[in-house]
C-alpha cells in the first residue's frame, strides 16, 4: 500500500486557483507504519520539539490504474476520510535547508493518523465537500474541496503517470490554507467531514 500526499494544495478564495495552478504538484510519500487508526491516541515523537498538524481529507483508491486520464479519474476513487499530516517541522525545516529528503520530518511513527473512510457514493460533489479541524474544542481549520488548487482528479491522473495506484492507496489530498500550527502532548483532536466527526484522539 501506497500513503501519497500533496503539498500547498489550497487557496484562501476561487479566484486564486487559476495563478497557483501551475502543474507543478508537490508530490510526497509516508511509509505504512505512520499511519495510526481506530481513533486511537497517537504518542508525541521524541525526536522533536515543534510537531505541527494540517487536516486533509484522504483518498482511497479502489482499482488499480496507470497514466489514468483527467475525465476517468475520479472513478478510481472508492472512498474518502480525513486524516492529519503531522510535520515535526524542527526536523523538517533543517533537512529542507540543506536541500534534504522530507522523509525523516514527515514520514516518522504516528505521523498519519486516519478516520474510518465513507464510500465515494456519499459525496455526490467531489468539488464541494467540507471539513474541519477542532483542538481542544476549538475550530482550527476549515476547508471546503472547491479551494483546490488541483483537484482530487488532478492528482490522480498526474500521480499515475510516475506510479501505479493500486487498490487501498490512500493520497491526502493537501490542508486548508490557514489555520495550520502547533501541536502539544494532551491535546484532544477532532475531525470532521460534512459534520460528521470521524477523527477523535488524544496526543498523549
Amino acid at each position: 500500500m501506497k500513503i501519497l500526499a500533496i503539498g500547498k494544495n489550497y487557496v484562501s478564495t476561487p479566484d486564486e486557483i487559476s495563478a497557483n495552478k501551475t502543474g507543478n504538484q508537490i508530490i510526497f510519500s509516508k511509509p505504512e507504519t505512520s499511519l495510526v487508526k481506530n481513533n486511537q491516541n497517537v504518542t508525541y515523537p521524541s525526536f522533536t520539539k515543534q510537531l505541527n498538524y494540517e487536516a486533509e481529507l484522504v483518498i482511497k483508491i479502489g482499482k488499480k490504474g496507470k497514466d489514468i486520464s483527467l475525465d476517468n479519474a475520479a472513478s478510481f476513487i472508492s472512498e474518502i476520510g480525513i486524516g492529519i499530516d503531522f510535520t515535526a517541522k524542527d526536523i523538517f525545516n533543517a533537512s529542507r535547508e540543506h536541500k534534504g529528503p522530507w522523509d525523516l520530518g514527515k514520514g516518522f511513527d504516528g505521523g498519519a493518523p486516519i478516520s474510518r473512510f465513507k464510500p465515494v457514493t456519499n459525496f455526490p460533489k467531489l468539488d464541494d465537500i467540507n471539513f474541519n479541524l477542532i483542538i481542544n474544542g476549538e475550530e482550527k481549520q476549515v476547508g471546503n474541496t472547491s479551494l483546490m488548487i488541483y483537484n482530487f482528479s488532478d492528482i490522480i491522473a498526474f500521480t499515475s503517470k510516475f506510479m501505479t495506484l493500486e487498490p487501498g492507496d490512500l493520497i491526502f489530498t493537501g490542508t486548508p490554507a490557514s489555520g495550520t500550527g502547533e501541536i502539544h502532548k494532551g491535546d484532544h483532536i477532532q475531525a470532521s467531514i460534512e459534520g460528521e466527526l470521524l477523527l477523535d484522539f488524544k496526543m498523549v
